[in-house]
């Protein structure tokens, strides 16, 4: 059976690395502003993307730089649901300025996390897609409220799983809170990955095997140590015969 696989980072968000993590990525999801990057940020990421072959997605988040985007927020619906269009529309502006036209959206941080259990919320950002444009891929974790709410607006998903970060029993990852959220060896990841192509399963750290459906993988930008660790892992792979390529729009 031939293997292929998405590999996508968090880019545009002042890591600075970037540019080398563009050589081992085939879908970058770039920041909109909203937790990290401005105009400036999302120019420079879409023209490296485009000098490197790299499909281009929206990273849309909360309003909220002082936490990255990665503190729980009360809002509303329409609240969230203006803030993704917004941001949606600017990124997609700048990017026909560059004649790129984005592939994909895969919310940040909290609204994420949030989306993936909240119906409300995940209803909120798939009709923002949808309205700005359909033919977006959404990346989002299988049998999620995120994925559900995607694919009733007939958006198409990416069934997407992390490479740096350790899973509980119940399919989700393990809170950023706790000392063991982050997977840190790139041969242990790889052997992980490996194993979801080819069984569909994860180990969580309690010791349970977790069945798990991908289509792309992420690898955190922001992490340290993240362009060492996609080379390795980009490098496992293709030595075991994945081929690494961004989904195509089916829309």
């Amino acid at each position: 059976m031939k293997l292929s696989i998405d590999l996508n980072a968090d880019l545009g968000e002042g890591a600075g690395h970037d540019d080398e993590l563009f050589e081992f990525i085939s879908s970058a999801n770039i920041a909109t502003g909203f937790h990290a990057g401005d105009s400036d940020s999302m120019h420079a990421a879409v023209s490296a993307a485009k000098k490197h072959g790299v499909a281009v997605g929206a990273h849309p988040s909360f309003f909220d730089r002082e936490n990255f985007g990665r503190k729980e927020l009360k809002v509303s619906n329409q609240e969230v649901s203006d803030a993704v269009a917004y941001q949606l529309g600017i990124f997609q502006a700048i990017a026909s300025a560059l004649d790129v036209q984005p592939n994909h959206v895969k919310p940040h941080g909290a609204l994420y996390n949030m989306a993936v259990r909240d119906e409300n919320l995940a209803d909120a950002i798939a009709q923002a897609i949808k309205s700005v444009e359909p033919k977006l891929i959404l990346f989002a974790p299988d049998k999620s409220e995120l994925a559900r709410a995607g694919e009733a607006q007939g958006l198409q998903i990416a069934r997407e799983v992390f490479a740096d970060r350790n899973y509980l029993n119940d399919g989700w990852l393990v809170p950023r809170t706790r000392p063991d959220a982050l997977l840190r060896d790139p041969n242990e990841a790889a052997e992980r990955v490996l194993r979801m192509l080819r069984e569909g399963k994860v180990r969580s750290v309690e010791g349970r095997d977790v069945d798990v459906r991908t289509e792309t993988i992420c690898v955190h930008g922001d992490t340290p140590g993240a362009v060492e660790f996609a080379r390795k892992l980009r490098s496992r792979l293709e030595r075991e015969g994945v081929r690494i390529s961004a989904p195509q729009s089916s829309r």
